[in-house]
């Protein structure tokens, strides 16, 4: 066996990650006919399939045909239903009118009420809303059905809102929590929601203040496949994305879970968003959370979970979900650097460390971390030139994005064994000091700047295990090595496969350093092989193998459509027209209209309207005029009360249309108020390129707009009035796209867009 010792714990080492990643969720067996009184991925399938058979975007016509569907569903299921509509104006100024689905499950002795919480509405135009949020409404569906299939009354009320308008400001949620009765008896919160198709479901913890109540009850509520850490939540509070849970945090004070995944990143907010690509492994591990979390937060005390303590934890197989204190965390990191020193000078007393040689240590260490840094720092910009049209899939996570990540994870693997094998003289005691100094100065700067990660020190201390290990045996003892290995591949793998699909291939320089570092927490281990070579060899090969795949899986096709868009924008002052795309490369079908004739656009032209990513248009080509009515303007108030200028301005639209938005000139603005829902001054204040306000529109709905000017000064509005009914307009003959072609997401797209200004003197 020690002859084989080398091959042995390699080959132990690749299925412990294999085993890793796939014992993190649920594998799905169909189970239509399992007790009825269980979570059934078949029958949350069902739901599933009816709530994404069109698009269902606020105030599309999908949106209230699978409103009904849902009302219709808990009614069979014998629960009183009720509906919540109304006007909100969220953060960035867009008004909608959301309406919200509710019921609930009277409990036998309710303080506080346990909330489930999903959105019915799919993204604008053209997503599906299979997995988002589809997925999170059948799994509230089924699992409240199988709840109550058991005749078992819980503690505490249960409150079902399938709410509106999360895609457009997160409305449903501001509407319920301003304006409902049951919102001030919601005590805990449970979100399920969606950002791609596929991959784990992930825990997020929202509190205001210390999380450790929280994790002790799902820890005792033991939900079978716990992915979560306290570093997730740490990154997402910094990202510019919020939940419908956010609302109930920020403006009800309202503590809860979110439970969300984001493999296959690319069919996020697209047509592709289906029912045929959502994974049932994932909809199973949705379904394995909210079973038990039902049960136990439906008799839990509701009343005791806010907590002024705040915990670290993570998950790894076997132990499932650990956490500890905060106040652990400096005297963990002292306690390593303490066995960092005694290991040290014990090195140093046996003489089996010697300081040329720990100084020598760094030189690899520092060619790898500059080497991979390197190339996973500009490896999106490279890929980016080499395949133009990848630039058109606005997620930054393009169709062969996980063949990149095995790429350049292979290419970081091989560089590492390639340098660490031109260093094989070096003891490995001796090449270990420096990645220890660097993994304790990394931990010092989480443990002060970023505490959700300071369970990083774990495998630190594998690692100075290891040390010990390798000062104290003259042969180490592979497997004994190889098992202390476990903690760092278990703990880091997930986040070097997660950083770049969830953040998108821009961040490919998270999985390269990472895998690095991770790497360094194995030289125990390979230190001590002696096929560093072979083995670099073979990374490269693999990751040169993993390239000509990516580059044979580069182009677009039925199964990777392309992202394209088209608008016909139309000028209703000067009477002229313009075709208009998104599109970095064009498509045949878009060049049907812009083709030769097509210019890029200038500046002016590219802040139009707003998207998600503030995309500009492309290419812009001449069109002809169009019988498309403008929207009808109409001043009903226009008055001076002392210093101030107060108009009130009607806005009715002449055609089935989707969505207003209005910019003004640039003067000074004090009140606004859409509808009559008064926007922010934070929002006057800070809005953008004299963007006011947008409405997204439901049964054609008139705009009402009163705002307050100074009395001498002169409002000029320009507003943007689009549909999205391009393709199905008579007079237009735009023919269907192509089969590998998609409407681009995130955009405004197949859409007739009129530009229309006014001036009030």
């Amino acid at each position: 066996m020690k002859k084989y010792a080398s091959t042995i714990t390699l080959l132990v080492l690749v299925l412990a990650i294999y085993w890793g990643f796939t014992s993190s969720m649920p594998s799905y067996p169909k189970d239509s006919d399992i007790p009825e009184t269980a979570f059934s991925t078949d029958r949350a399938l069902a739901h599933v399939k009816e709530i994404s058979k069109r698009p269902h975007g606020v105030g599309f016509p999908g949106h209230k045909q699978v409103r009904q569907y849902l009302i219709s569903e808990l009614l069979k299921m014998g629960l009183e239903t009720s509906t919540q509509k109304g006007y909100t104006i969220g953060k960035a100024n867009n008004l909608s009118k959301a309406t919200n689905i509710l019921a609930r499950i009277k409990g036998t002795d309710s303080d506080k009420s346990l909330l489930l919480l999903s959105h019915y509405d799919s993204d604008l135009h053209s997503a599906l809303g299979a997995s988002d949020a589809g997925s999170g409404v059948a799994t509230i569906l089924e699992s409240v059905r199988a709840f109550l299939s058991a005749n078992k009354k819980p503690k505490n009320d249960i409150i079902i809102l399938i709410s509106d308008g999360e895609e457009v400001d997160l409305s449903g949620a501001e509407l319920f929590v301003d304006k409902h009765p049951w919102a001030k008896d919601v005590g805990l919160v449970l979100n399920f929601e969606a950002r791609g198709s596929g991959g784990p479901s992930y825990v997020f913890i929202e509190t205001n203040r210390g999380n450790q109540r929280l994790i002790e009850e799902f820890i005792e509520a033991n939900p079978k496949y716990p992915m979560a850490n306290s570093l997730y939540y740490s990154i997402y509070k910094m990202l510019p994305n919020d939940t419908d849970l956010t609302v109930f945090r920020e403006k009800g004070d309202i503590e809860g879970f979110n439970f969300a995944f984001i493999g296959d990143h690319f069919d996020y907010h697209t047509a592709r968003d289906s029912y045929e690509r959502l994974d049932r492994n994932t909809l199973a591990h949705q379904g394995s959370y909210l079973m038990p979390l039902l049960r136990h937060f439906g008799n839990a005390d509701l009343t005791s979970l806010k907590s002024l303590n705040d915990y670290v934890y993570f998950n790894i197989p076997f132990f499932g979900l650990v956490s500890y204190p905060f106040d652990w965390i400096w005297p963990m990191w002292g306690i390593s650097l303490l066995v960092f020193v005694l290991l040290l000078l014990y090195g140093f007393r046996k003489k089996m460390l010697n300081g040329t040689q720990i100084l020598k240590g760094f030189i690899p260490l520092i060619l790898t971390l500059t080497i991979n840094g390197v190339i996973g720092f500009y490896s999106w910009s490279v890929l980016k030139w080499m395949y133009p049209h990848y630039q058109d899939i606005l997620q930054g996570f393009t169709y062969n994005g996980y063949t990149y990540i095995a790429v350049f994870v292979f290419f970081s693997i091989g560089s590492c064994f390639w340098v660490y094998h031109k260093f094989k003289k070096l003891d490995t005691a001796n090449l270990l000091i420096a990645p220890i100094a660097l993994w304790l100065i990394i931990c010092w700067g989480v443990s002060r700047y970023l505490q959700g990660a300071a369970f990083f020190i774990v495998p630190v201390f594998a690692v100075l295990a290891s040390l010990l290990v390798t000062l104290d045996q003259k042969k180490s003892n592979s497997y004994i090595l190889l098992l202390l290995t476990l903690p760092g591949i278990w703990i880091y793998a997930p986040f070097i496969k997660g950083f770049p699909v969830g953040l998108g291939l821009k961040m490919m320089v998270s999985a390269t350093i990472l895998t690095t570092l991770t790497f360094f927490l194995m030289l125990p281990l390979f230190g001590i092989n002696p096929k560093k070579k072979q083995l670099a060899f073979l990374s490269l090969v693999l990751s040169l193998g993993f390239m000509i795949a990516a580059h044979l899986n580069s182009g677009f096709d039925k199964e990777n459509p392309k992202p394209t868009s088209l608008l016909y924008v139309m000028d209703a002052d000067d009477g002229t027209a313009q075709w208009a795309t998104y599109e970095n490369e064009l498509s045949d079908w878009t060049a049907q209209y812009l083709g030769a004739n097509k210019k890029t656009t200038n500046e002016q032209a590219q802040q139009t309207i707003s998207s998600k990513y503030s995309s500009g248009f492309t290419y812009v080509s001449p069109a002809p005029i169009k019988d498309i009515s403008p929207p009808q303007i109409e001043k009903t108030r226009d008055t001076i009360i002392g210093e101030k200028r107060i108009l009130d301005i009607r806005i009715t639209p002449q055609r089935n249309v989707n969505r207003l938005e209005v910019f003004t000139n640039d003067i000074p603005i004090s009140e606004v108020s859409l509808n009559r829902i008064a926007l922010s001054d934070y929002e006057l204040k800070n809005r953008k390129r004299s963007r006011l306000a947008t409405h997204h529109i439901t049964d054609n709905d008139t705009t009402e707009l009163t705002l307050s000017i100074p009395k001498n000064a002169v409002l000029e509005l320009t507003l943007y009035e689009a549909s999205n009914d391009l393709l199905e307009n008579e007079q237009f003959t735009v023919p269907a796209r192509p089969e590998d072609n998609i409407p681009m997401p995130f955009v405004l797209n197949d859409a007739i867009l009129v530009i229309k200004k006014i001036r009030f003197e």
